[in-house]
């Protein structure tokens, strides 16, 4: 386990599933960029990965349950198909290790509430999911800004992100890939969990969903490559959400209209905030009509009723994973806060269940009393359908 020494104090990391995300992590450790934790010993199920364990001079396994068991780690990062996240978290909670797992936490709401409430029973063990998109500055700001009030309360917002485009050879290159039984889904929780935990972490977990999704619409795939939903936040409020893999073009635009102002992000880039001096309420009872023939003609300065201001962002590549990594360490270590703790997961996974479960059942359904059962129930019956090894699920 972590020496508690003052001088050693450090976490090894033990990266199960050596991909294009357990690369990354192992190269960030490798090149040293996350302070006072290292590289413990890495585990895939492909054989031909030891060479790379072997050249950084830590132990490899084909079990993770033999990389749990090691003594090698204090924690482990999953960097593995959907499905195994919760069971692999589970197991290193229970061997004394720390967790931080992927996106997504797991595929379905009732997998996901098992590591979870696990979690909750480990009070001396950390554990987190990999929203790296947390970390950026961009968002960051957009938090605080909503958090303060300044902008008042959510109206409507709007996020359509079909940057994902994926060709049939990315599907066709596994035969997990894009399955309801390897996978679990397709882009909602492939290549949308990020966004998807964003736009609740800024704008509130909607209380209902009604949505339209296409399956297999523009790929030779039996999940979701399309996807359209109307979110309620009560009160009022609503949301629109889009996303897609099959616009090689690509949209990234997201908007957050509120009483007092709204904020549009173009690429996840650039963002225009627009300020109002009064809420927008007020300024239509107290604005005459001639000066609302003026301001629609352009002939009236608008800057009497609001302000505009654009901030451009840039990005590191690894940066935010590398704060993520260095976080999760400082809350071992030092018991920082999370920037997302585990728990945090479930929001995510339950609006991509509810998502799926309003398009097959073509109604709107309830996030706040979500029916695990119905989506069990639903999921499983297409796991059967497209036949294949892939066991149903419970």
């Amino acid at each position: 386990m972590t020496d508690n020494s003052t001088e050693t104090r450090q976490v090894r990391l033990g990266i199960i599933g050596l991909g294009a995300e357990g690369g990354m992590y192992t190269r960030l450790l490798e090149e040293g960029k996350i302070e006072r934790m290292v590289l413990g010993a890495i585990c895939d199920i492909d054989e031909s990965k030891r060479a790379r364990a072997e050249e950084l001079g830590v132990p490899f396994h084909t079990s993770f349950e033999e990389l749990i068991n090691s003594g090698e780690v204090d924690a482990v990062v999953t960097t593995v198909p959907h499905y195994l996240h919760p069971e692999m978290g589970i197991k290193a909670l229970d061997a004394g290790l720390h967790a931080l797992l992927e996106k997504p936490v797991g595929v379905y709401t009732k997998q996901a509430r098992e590591v979870i409430d696990h979690a909750a029973t480990k009070p001396d063990q950390v554990f987190g999911v990999f929203f790296n998109q947390r970390t950026n500055p961009l968002y960051k700001d957009l938090k605080a800004l909503l958090d303060s009030g300044e902008l008042g309360a959510l109206r409507h917002t709007s996020w359509i992100i079909t940057t994902w485009w994926r060709p049939q050879g990315y599907y066709d290159q596994s035969a997990w890939r894009a399955t309801w039984g390897g996978e679990g889904g397709g882009v909602l929780v492939n290549q949308a969990p990020h966004q998807l935990d964003l736009w609740q972490w800024l704008c509130g977990v909607p209380k209902s969903v009604f949505a339209k999704c296409a399956f297999g619409y523009k790929r030779d795939i039996a999940v979701e490559d399309e996807v359209n939903a109307l979110v309620d936040f009560g009160g009022g409020a609503t949301g629109h959400f889009m996303t897609a893999t099959h616009d090689i073009a690509g949209t990234d635009r997201l908007e957050i209209l509120c009483d007092k102002g709204k904020i549009v992000v173009d690429n996840s880039r650039t963002v225009t905030i627009t300020r109002l001096t009064e809420p927008e309420q007020e300024l239509s009872k107290s604005m005459s009509m001639e000066d609302v023939s003026k301001l629609f003609r352009g002939q009236l300065d608008s800057s009497k009723w609001l302000s505009t201001e654009t901030k451009d962002y840039s990005s590191v590549w690894g940066q935010q994973h590398a704060t993520v990594l260095q976080n999760f360490t400082d809350a071992v270590l030092d018991g920082a806060e999370l920037v997302a703790p585990g728990a945090d997961g479930i929001h995510g996974v339950r609006l991509a269940n509810a998502i799926h479960l309003s398009s097959w059942q073509g109604r709107e359904v309830s996030i706040e009393n979500f029916d695990e059962s119905a989506y069990l129930d639903e999921l499983n019956q297409r796991i059967v359908a497209e036949g294949g090894d892939w066991p149903t699920r419970s």
